[in-house]
């Protein structure tokens, strides 16, 4: 079952600053929580291009290590681009994220698009844990951008 979370953030920054800081990749590591464990593996270039491949290893549960690997598929530079997964622990992963400037700052949105897989054991998963953990990874993100670009401003 596909599963969608949509979020929206306004941050007090030009729309420069914004693409500045999610065109590089290596920022990912400041807004993932760090009970996951996230890391990037290898020499990863800035600014992110539409084909880049970028792997991951993370641990959602502690001795147990997870390989993920994403394609930026889309980019039209300063606006939008998007990720998807090409090896990880969802069957389908599609992360859009838009950058729209507004009275203030930038609005900052995501559009995930999910599936756990497994069946009938992947829904069970899903509703007992993955959406939950999802969610909650993307409540810290929004946490530390704001804190990120408070900073800056």
């Amino acid at each position: 079952m596909i599963r969608h979370l949509q979020r929206r953030q306004v941050v007090p920054a030009s729309p420069d600053q914004v693409w500045e800081f999610f065109a590089t990749p290596l920022n990912l590591n400041l807004l993932t929580p760090s009970s996951l464990r996230f890391r990037i593996v290898g020499n990863v270039t800035a600014p992110m291009y539409a084909g880049q491949l970028i792997e991951y290893r993370l641990s959602f549960l502690p001795g147990l290590w997870t390989q993920w690997v994403t394609e930026i598929t889309h980019l039209e530079a300063g606006r939008s681009f998007v990720d998807e997964q090409r090896i990880g622990p969802y069957r389908l992963w599609h992360h859009e994220h838009r950058f729209e400037p507004v009275a203030g700052g930038v609005a900052i949105h995501d559009h995930v698009s999910y599936d756990v897989g497994w069946g009938f054991l992947g829904a069970i998963a899903d509703r007992l844990w993955v959406h939950r953990t999802v969610n909650a990874i993307f409540d810290h993100r929004a946490k530390k951008i704001s804190e990120l670009f408070a900073a800056r401003t």
